[in-house]
């Protein structure tokens, strides 16, 4: 006798059990509704859990790639390296996706997430064939190892093989990454913290705040104007690829230990517009990579790790294409010299993403006209 396909209200009410659980903590739990969607789809797993967390996946996999698909990760425990933390702390990592609090996550946003899984668990189940072939394709594509987030690259340069890890989701989501390099203006401005950039970004997360939310400390901004004071920088602009080094602030509860401010960004008269230059952008590259080495035995343990967005392919106008070629092309010196860091990527679209993966079959010439022009 045929089964019946669990309705929404049924998945939605197991996929607040997994939530609640977390993966690690699934066995012997009921979940009626995703064990019969599971069965039903055909994932091709051996024991109810497997066939579950192949179902969460699948269906986690057909969200909107950004800030929908991210949230579920997370809420879920998809996330690479998130399988066995406590709920609470996915729901807060969540939060931070959408840059809301806690609260207002779990009564609104939390609410549409595990709702959108639901749906697209029905239209699995409604086309089993579709669900069974599509589970090796999402294999294929880094959804069935947990890497819907975070992707190996595997990349030769230096005469070796070098790989990379992608991080697809916000900078401020970063865990266990020594160092991250944050794009600033020559004047080492940094945005406001309710600004949506990379540096502004980093500088909220960094943010010490009290059990009522009251802001405490703002290192970040702190301490750089410290570096500026120190180097004879203070109240004049400094030159295009300087990096300036701070501590990370609140970030080192995520494993962040430093933040290296690339200063890339030139401001144009007259205008709230910057103009940056490829050249620029690897020169600045070039200047963390001699930093981090600098730095490495300063710490215990050393650093080992840093983490490069596409620098100035935001308001500084560079396309992505670019924005990595010029990322690139300092990351490949330090690795031909003998440089052996743990390289890290982290991107927010689709787009860029898939550039940063193809970076194994080389990077066709990219020019900024701007720079030659």
């Amino acid at each position: 006798m045929a089964s019946t396909a669990p309705d929404e209200a049924s998945l939605h009410s197991d996929l607040k059990e997994v939530r609640r659980a977390g993966l690690v903590r699934l066995r012997g739990r009921t979940l009626p509704a995703l064990e019969s969607a599971a069965a039903m789809a055909a994932t091709g797993a051996r024991t109810p859990g497997a066939a579950v967390e192949e179902l969460l996946r699948l269906a986690v996999a057909r969200l909107d790639a950004g800030t929908l698909r991210t949230a579920a990760e997370y809420t879920l425990g998809l996330a690479q390296g998130t399988r066995d933390w406590p709920a609470a702390s996915r729901r807060a990592r969540a939060a931070l996706v959408y840059g809301v609090s806690i609260e207002r996550f779990r009564k609104d946003h939390e609410v549409m997430v595990l709702g959108q899984v639901a749906e697209h668990i029905v239209r699995l189940v409604s086309q089993p064939a579709a669900g069974a072939a599509g589970a090796p394709a999402a294999r294929a594509a880094g959804v069935g190892d947990g890497s819907g987030t975070h992707r190996s690259v595997r990349v030769a340069a230096g005469g070796r093989t070098v790989a990379l890890t992608l991080h697809v989701h916000p900078v401020d989501l970063l865990r266990d990454v020594d160092a991250v390099v944050s794009p600033v203006n020559v004047h080492l401005a940094l945005p406001e913290r309710f600004k949506s950039s990379v540096a502004a970004s980093l500088r909220r997360a960094a943010a010490v705040h009290g059990v009522t939310g009251d802001l405490l400390a703002d290192p970040l901004h702190d301490e750089l104007l410290g570096w500026a004071s120190r180097h004879g920088a203070a109240g004049r602009a400094v030159l295009p690829g300087t990096v300036a080094a701070t501590g990370a602030g609140a970030l080192t509860g995520q494993g962040v230990r430093r933040i290296y401010h690339a200063a890339v960004a030139v401001p144009r008269a007259g205008t709230n517009d910057y103009d940056v230059l490829q050249s620029d952008v690897t020169r600045a590259v070039s200047r963390a990579l001699a930093v981090l080495a600098a730095e490495h035995d300063r710490f215990d343990p050393p650093l080992r790790s840093v983490c490069f967005p596409l620098l100035g392919s935001g308001r500084g106008g560079l396309s992505y294409g670019v924005s990595l070629a010029a990322v690139w092309a300092a990351v490949e010196a330090d690795a031909a010299r003998g440089a052996d860091w743990d390289i890290h990527f982290v991107v927010r679209s689709p787009e860029a993403a898939a550039l940063v993966e193809r970076l194994p079959a080389g990077i066709r010439p990219a020019h900024d006209r701007r720079a030659t022009g």
